[in-house]
């Protein structure tokens, strides 16, 4: 019989980690390439708005329903089926030669990583206890700042040495088939994985999101739409994400427009990644250190919430100041805070929902905050092409504090529970 692997939970969330970091090199490949694909077919911000609405079409859709399809045939066999989807989606990008054929790619790209997020959701609620789930969201998540800011470095070595953006979404592409065969090798559920220490399996069972018997299937939808914790969670997210997306896939343009050049701004392109980063780790950790200091689990959380919520209005001070120093600056405190928000965000459906749950009420968080953010994407290219970004960003600063507002109005505790330390009402 194989040996226990020590600490093997933090293995699991390493996995997930480097899933997210492969997921947003590629969906970031197009973003950092946006300036020289809109040279070389003459297109202008709406029209290469059309690229990213293809890719959050699929992802919004899609996040529904791959996060009920993992929550029915479980994560070993479901997430790498996803991220073989994708990735072989990347790589046909490759082969696009305009507009029809590289939003039939993105479309499909953003159907299969459509399910990463619930499944990492769900992967944190099966293996963590409650204590730790802060800093396990913290760790996967950071993968979309790290994947993020990896990707221009990347891309754009591809790009120089070929001369031809092409080859850079094929190579990115191969990156998720390297990652299947170690997920497939390591991940068991708790319940029968080979290589669990007999104390560690007992502290998962005992300690994580709410049980469930063996087999039950999750709540209906029609039991979760009733309920106003699912809202909350669909809510905050439909009014956050839209901000970071409008970064992630506008900021190589948006510093195009502010007159630097791709390569010259390669830093700056990093700064907000590398902040929001920051985010993760601060909103999972305080949160978990607060638990651990005798906070209920859902005070801990309203209040990284309520703190980050207001910390993303920072954005429209990008607005007002002239330095480039200034602007970057803004753009990092914001997405600082959206990670911390995110954080909160992606770890309640696990502190609220049974598990056999968790990844269908993250499925449609994610669907709502894609509806929003393909409405978003598209004003977003006609303003800028009318006006300037000045009026978009001055938008994304305020949102976020509606999203802060349902969170707290509408998350007050756990749906049917009884009283516990990690669910009593604040």
């Amino acid at each position: 019989m194989p040996s226990p692997i020590s600490h093997l939970r933090w293995y699991i969330v390493a996995a997930l980690f480097l899933s997210t970091v492969i997921n947003y090199i590629d969906r970031q490949t197009l973003s950092v390439l946006a300036p020289y694909i809109k040279t070389e077919f003459h297109w202008d911000n709406t029209t290469f708005a059309l690229l990213i609405i293809a890719f959050r079409v699929a992802y919004a859709v899609g996040q529904s329903l791959s996060g009920r399809f993992l929550d029915r045939i479980g994560l070993r066999r479901g997430l790498p089926l996803a991220v073989a989807f994708y990735s072989l989606s990347a790589m046909a990008t490759t082969f696009s030669t305009g507009l029809a054929s590289l939003a039939a790619c993105r479309f499909l790209l953003g159907a299969g990583e459509s399910a990463n997020w619930p499944g990492a959701a769900k992967a944190v609620a099966e293996w963590f206890p409650r204590r730790e789930t802060g800093w396990a969201v913290a760790i996967y998540d950071s993968g979309s700042a790290v994947g993020g800011a990896i990707a221009p470095l990347l891309v754009y070595s591809v790009y120089h040495f070929f001369n031809d953006w092409r080859p850079a979404f094929f190579l990115t592409g191969c990156l998720g088939l390297l990652w299947i065969p170690l997920f497939r090798w390591l991940y068991h559920p708790p319940e029968t994985h080979p290589r669990l220490s007999p104390a560690e399996r007992a502290d998962i069972l005992a300690n994580r999101a709410d049980p469930a018997p063996p087999g039950a299937p999750p709540l209906p939808y029609s039991t979760l739409l009733r309920l106003p914790q699912t809202w909350g969670i669909i809510l905050s997210k439909t009014f956050t994400d839209p901000v970071w997306y409008l970064i992630t896939d506008w900021f190589a343009i948006y510093l195009v427009s502010k007159g630097y050049q791709p390569e010259q701004s390669l830093l700056a392109f990093w700064v907000p990644f590398l902040a929001a980063d920051i985010g993760n780790f601060a909103g999972g950790g305080v949160s978990s250190i607060l638990i651990r200091r005798g906070w209920t689990t859902l005070r801990s959380r309203r209040f990284i919430a309520l703190l980050s919520g207001l910390g993303m209005s920072t954005l429209a001070g990008a607005v007002f100041v002239d330095s480039y120093a200034a602007m970057i600056a803004c753009f990092a405190v914001s997405t600082l805070c959206y990670a911390a928000f995110s954080t909160i965000v992606l770890a309640l459906p696990g502190d609220l929902f049974p598990a056999p749950s968790v990844a269908s009420v993250s499925g449609l968080s994610g669907s709502g905050a894609g509806l929003a953010t393909i409405a978003a994407t598209l004003l977003t290219g006609i303003v800028s092409d009318r006006y300037s970004f000045a009026p978009v960003l001055l938008v994304a600063s305020a949102v976020p504090l509606l999203a802060t507002l349902f969170l707290l109005t509408l998350i007050r505790s756990a749906p049917n529970s009884q009283p516990s330390p990690a669910h009593q009402t604040d």
